[in-house]
């Protein structure tokens, strides 16, 4: 069977050829539908990958704190918690779980219910790099802040975390080619992302070969980009002749 590129420029009411590939006048055409869903998938991404940050930067700073057991004691039940839930079992107990015990939720949209899965899901992995982060580094940084007259809080604003930070992009950069991946779990609770666009677009056009080739090629694109983006902040931010290795070995 010849490929058919064409159908990106049909419209999806009647099938019928637009000019342009662009619908106007209301009609949507398969590639009009294909760009909305990659823009649900990166909102979807880029919230979910913002409140795991916050979150994970917390938590992982948390259960570093010295003479804190008890804060990490509640920092390590987060991370083996949501770390060692399947991601879709995760959205499956937010969409369907959460509002049976809290009626309220049921207003809330599918759409905000994924990215509290996947920031949730993102941030235990990103509280272990933090963590790592921080004990990687020599000790002689947090007593030296000390020494300074630093309080807590400010050795690690000012000492530990610019200095984690900067070991962690690399694992950062994986995490955040994840979540975009794995956004793609959204299609179960009927959010419009990429997924679920290949899904519907090839049973109502059959032209499964065209529709996910196009998707493929969105996913590649967009994981791409963000490796150059992380790449180049790695770039910028790096210490000269300091790397995790070194920091662990001194």
């Amino acid at each position: 069977m010849a490929w058919d590129w064409q159908v990106f420029c049909e419209d999806t009411m009647e099938h019928a050829a637009v000019q342009g590939c662009f619908g106007k006048g209301g009609d949507i055409t398969y590639l009009d539908w294909m760009l909305s869903a990659w823009g649900w998938t990166v909102s979807v991404s880029l919230l979910g990958l913002a409140l795991a940050l916050v979150l994970g930067s917390l938590i992982g700073t948390l259960r570093t704190l010295p003479d804190r057991p008890t804060i990490v004691r509640l920092g390590n039940a987060w991370v083996e918690l949501f770390r060692n839930i399947p991601l879709l079992v995760q959205l499956f107990f937010w969409y369907h779980v959460i509002p049976t015990i809290f009626p309220a939720m049921k207003a809330v949209p599918g759409f905000v219910l994924v990215v509290l899965a996947l920031g949730f899901f993102t941030s235990a992995r990103i509280a272990e790099q933090v963590r790592s982060g921080i004990e990687t580094l020599p000790r002689g940084q947090r007593y030296a802040a000390m020494a300074m007259g630093f309080t807590t809080f400010q050795s690690y604003r000012y000492v530990l975390l610019p200095a984690a930070f900067r070991m962690i992009i690399p694992p950062l950069t994986s995490e955040t080619m994840g979540i975009f991946k794995n956004s793609s779990v959204a299609f179960a609770v009927s959010v419009t992302e990429l997924t679920m666009f290949a899904m519907q677009a090839q049973e109502e056009t059959a032209r499964g070969i065209e529709i996910y080739l196009a998707v493929t090629a969105l996913y590649v694109v967009s994981a791409f980009t963000i490796n150059r983006i992380m790449t180049f902040i790695e770039k910028r931010v790096r210490v000269p002749g300091l790397t995790a290795v070194d920091a662990g070995g001194h």
